[in-house]
């Protein structure tokens, strides 16, 4: 938990000196817990040390993802951080082929997420690594609201 937090901490200070309100809150100790104690928190670590985490499950959040979305027929990826002194050499591309093939080993078609809305380089960064945006959900009380997916593939 508290490698974790670290990181959430660490992504949401970078975030605000870039002027951008993603992640400006306490981290949901709550979700976290559960997705640790559900084994769906994962971390990437180079030489011993942690550089990433992230959240792959199947929670699709019903205020963004509807019944039509099919949304039994994908994985999730939630909170994915790569640390700021492991930012642009692929991690997070490693991190989200994984994923994507975690999710057609499950038998699900899709890899998706929900991205901060206002965060246009974020959006910039899923659609190069192959995500499409599905729509985007305009709730007054969520920032998040950006829905992306890919397909999911093979391992090979």
């Amino acid at each position: 938990m508290d490698t974790v937090e670290a990181l959430l901490h660490e992504a949401s200070k970078w975030l605000a000196s870039r002027g951008i309100d993603q992640w400006q809150f306490p981290p949901h100790r709550d979700r976290i817990l559960r997705a640790l104690s559900e084994g769906d928190v994962f971390l990437g670590t180079c030489d011993g040390h942690v550089i990433a985490t992230l959240q792959v499950d199947t929670y699709a959040d019903p205020e963004f993802w509807t019944p039509n979305d099919q949304p039994d027929d994908a994985l999730l990826v939630h909170r994915m951080v790569v640390t700021r002194e492991s930012a642009g050499i692929g991690v997070g591309g490693t991190l989200l082929d994984w994923a994507a093939a975690r999710a057609a080993a499950a038998g699900k078609s899709w890899l998706r997420l929900d991205a901060w809305k206002d965060n246009r380089s974020l959006h910039r960064y899923y659609e190069i690594a192959g995500f499409a945006l599905v729509r985007v959900v305009d709730l007054h009380h969520r920032g998040s609201g950006a829905l992306f997916q890919r397909p999911a593939k093979n391992s090979n």
